[in-house]
């Protein structure tokens, strides 16, 4: 070999080895399914390590074909359960389909576990480095820490579950590692079972990818007042790591490798801090902002931090929130049901088409179920009072989260979206979603927006009665697509709360339609008038004690008509059941009323049309609402808000949603930048500057939830469609009792109520608390967030 040969070969792994960024993967010889996925620092003497133990093959449809000696176990009294198919005396899958005729099987679990006592003993592991003086003698760490968890779940058998797991290793060494050095890192004494290979690399801090650093996978608007990452890390057993003050940070361009920022690390939460009024710390670590609000030139940047390592990369660009605002809006194209959608590897048939299968009647309102705001149990009423009686045109509508149920709660989409466009219709004209309605001449937006109230409308009986949504009598049967459903279903009976809440949406579609498409607008009028009409006439609306859930959408309904017709009679309605006749109100207080989405249609009514007193009541009481969010967001370490001081995280408290809305709400009325930056901030954590890394909307950015509860992608064996924000992570403590803790609890280390909540999620396909969703609790406000922060001016 030449010497300009060896020169060029040895240029070529040079230039190789500075490609390498803050992320590498590794795959050299490992066994099937235990493999070092990457390998960082988290600090000058500490590295991390991410080891995959085990990977699923997921279970397929296939046709059935009936054998000699099969046997269909199923219960009788429990008719709504999975069939399951037994073949020579071993029950291989569940038959799916209102014709029996598919066979849904079980998961493989592929792959070998990683020993723990193995990797906790700190003697197994030696670093080595050529070029570093410290290291040409391996060292062994002093200490070794550890946190596991599951990345899902399997079924392998009936009523036997396996759990994938991302070991997450921390190995403390004596001396810091010096940049521009090469290291390698071996594993001694393994069993024979595991065999992890030696790990090389070239420590870059500049360079390389360290989990302690986080950042939003969105990115800003170059005029955003608030561009902030994070520092931290829990080193599971080993707590939270303790940071020097002041540490320096440096904003790198990715195209060009030059600084373009820096600064120094602020303390934003100490680990011991309680983050809100429960007096809980939810982080367990000490975090650190790191600010570079003054960085405005658009670009592709990673945030880097001097010995630790960089964040993922991010932009900084003019359209960022309007693209997280289509990723969004794309995950309700695909929850729409009684459509065919060609938006996946295979076509998605219609489901839930009456043409296709049956949808009944039943005698059961929504308002009187637990999925209501009753108290009967909604599988059981159904299953009870349904009739033979079908119904035709029954169609269309959102799927709910990981079931097939569509509730007249969906039309808060309806009227966040109309709000939205409201204040920006320009904004949004030109969002492009080829959606099937897209060349109706409504704007795309809009078609999404009326999309789930056409349904109710095609609900209303001629009585003007809005029945409440649809439902089946039991949750999906294992293995069955939403085409599939084998199981009884049944559209509710009309009642006043649906009937009214129709009747206000109509009201806000029809305002909004007045010049862009009078027909529609004209009947949407005369619908939400017949339903108002119908909600008035019942005697629940007239009872004493009647639920204030019922007050508060008779009084949405009649301010939106109010603003619609001009009539003096919706406005006495309104001014009967307000809160805001008293000054010094929240507009929603937890089991006693939620008047927020007609405080602030009341608020923007011209003076002339509004009492006085009560519009100024209700515009106090948003900003009041938007004033206790930006003080929960700068008592948190992420800056993520809440909609009350006491409430839980996790579920409606979610994490993976932004609490943004109060303050967006605030910010309109008022124009004041407190509540724009303080809505900014609040919206790191959903969008990715977490503990996780994660954006917890599939489909946005690097890292994104990978087995949210989408049962007809997990059924198919497709990933997860974009634009579906799950619930995220979950309160171990407050929630200690719920039923999947209990399951997870032997495959998690530390124990589970040792994690902190910010680090709580688990990407389990069944996992609803954790990665279901739903489009009113989680997709709308989120949507809702990126559309305003993409729209407004700064």
């Amino acid at each position: 070999m030449t010497k300009r040969l060896r020169l060029a070969i040895l240029a070529g792994v040079v230039c190789g080895l500075v490609m390498l960024s803050y992320w590498w993967r590794l795959s050299w010889a490992a066994p099937p399914g235990l493999t070092v996925e990457a390998v960082y620092t988290v600090s000058g003497q500490v590295v991390g390590l991410q080891v995959r133990e085990g990977y699923l093959d997921y279970a397929e449809q296939t046709p059935y074909r009936p054998q000699g000696g099969d046997r269909r176990l199923h219960n009788e009294n429990k008719p709504h359960r999975p069939i399951w198919l037994q073949r020579q005396g071993q029950v291989i899958g569940s038959l799916v389909g209102p014709e029996e005729n598919i066979l849904y099987g079980f998961d493989r679990f592929l792959g070998k576990a990683l020993e723990p006592d193995w990797a906790d003993e700190p003697s197994h592991y030696q670093l080595s480095s050529p070029d570093d003086p410290n290291y040409r003698t391996p060292q062994t760490p002093r200490q070794v820490w550890r946190k596991s968890k599951p990345s899902d779940r399997g079924e392998t058998g009936r009523g036997q579950v396996v759990w994938p797991l991302i070991h997450s290793l921390y190995l403390e060494f004596p001396t810091a590692l010096q940049p521009d050095k090469t290291y390698e890192l071996n594993f001694l004494d393994q069993p024979l079972s595991q065999q992890l290979p030696r790990q090389r690399w070239r420590y870059r801090p500049l360079n390389q990818w360290s989990e302690a650093v986080h950042v939003s996978q969105i990115g800003f608007h170059p005029e955003d007042p608030v561009k902030v990452a994070f520092l931290s890390v829990w080193l599971g057993n080993g707590g939270g790591l303790d940071y020097a003050d002041r540490l320096p940070f440096s904003v790198i361009d990715e195209r060009t490798n030059q600084l373009v920022y820096d600064g120094q690390a602020q303390l934003s939460r100490a680990k011991t801090a309680p983050e809100d009024a429960r007096d809980r710390n939810y982080t367990l670590a000490d975090v650190y902002e790191l600010r570079f609000d003054a960085l405005r030139k658009p670009g592709r940047y990673r945030v880097c931090v001097a010995s630790v390592g960089c964040s993922d990369p991010f932009a900084i660009a003019d359209d960022v929130w309007q693209q997280a605002l289509e990723t969004s809006l794309q995950g309700f194209y695909y929850q729409r049901s009684g459509i065919e959608l060609a938006t996946s590897s295979m076509p998605r048939p219609r489901p839930f088409h009456p043409d296709d299968m049956p949808i009944y009647q039943s005698r059961t309102s929504l308002l009187e179920t637990n999925m209501g705001i009753g108290e009967q149990k909604v599988f059981d009423a159904l299953a009870v009072t349904g009739t033979k009686e079908r119904v035709a045109d029954a169609w269309g509508g959102y799927f709910d989260a990981g079931d097939w149920d569509r509730r007249i709660q969906h039309l808060e989409v309806t009227r966040l979206f109309l709000e939205l466009w409201e204040l920006f219709p320009e904004q949004l004209e030109t969002i492009a979603l080829n959606i099937p309605e897209s060349r109706n001449g409504l704007p795309d937006f809009l078609d999404e927006a009326l999309w789930t109230l056409d349904f109710f409308q095609r609900l209303q009986l001629s009585n003007g009665g809005i029945r409440g949504g649809i439902e089946s009598v039991a949750h999906p049967k294992r293995g069955e697509a939403s085409w599939q459903n084998s199981l009884p279903t049944y559209v509710y009976a009309p009642d006043p709360w649906s009937s009214y809440l129709y009747a206000g949406t109509a009201a806000q579609a029809a305002w909004v339609l007045q010049d862009l498409a009078p027909r529609r607008a004209a009947d949407y009028r005369e619908t939400a008038i017949a339903a108002m009409d119908y909600a008035e006439r019942q005697p629940l609306s007239q009872q004493a004690n009647r639920p204030f859930q019922l007050d508060d959408a008779r009084n949405l309904a009649a301010v939106q008509l109010y603003r619609l017709t001009g009539e003096t009679q919706y406005h006495e309605i309104f001014l009967a059941t307000t809160v805001f006749e008293q000054p010094d109100v929240f507009p929603q207080v937890w089991g006693k009323h939620h008047q927020t989405d007609a405080a602030f249609c009341y608020a923007r009514l011209p003076a002339a049309q509004a009492d006085r007193l009560v519009q100024a009541n209700a515009r106090a009481a948003l900003l009041k609402d938007g004033d206790r969010a930006v003080r929960i967001g700068r008592q948190t370490a992420f800056h993520w808000s809440k909609d009350d001081p006491y409430q839980p995280l996790g579920w409606a408290g979610s994490l993976g949603t932004p609490k943004t809305v109060h303050l967006l709400r605030a910010h309109a009325l008022s124009r004041k930048n407190k509540y724009l930056r303080a809505a900014i901030a609040a919206a790191q954590f959903s969008a990715g500057a977490n503990p996780s890394n994660l954006a917890y909307t599939t489909g946005l950015g690097n890292r994104n939830p990978q087995h949210p509860l989408v049962i007809d992608t997990r059924v198919m064996g497709e990933a997860p469609p974009p634009g579906i924000t799950v619930y995220g992570p979950l309160d171990p403590v407050r929630f200690s009792h719920y039923w999947m803790f209990k399951q997870l609890q032997p495959h998690v280390f530390p124990d589970i109520d040792q994690w902190p909540t910010a680090e709580a999620y688990f990407d389990i396909f069944l996992f609803p608390a954790v990665t279901e969703f739903t489009v009113m609790r989680t997709m709308a406000p989120t949507a809702y967030t990126w559309g305003y922060l993409g729209a407004v001016n700064r």
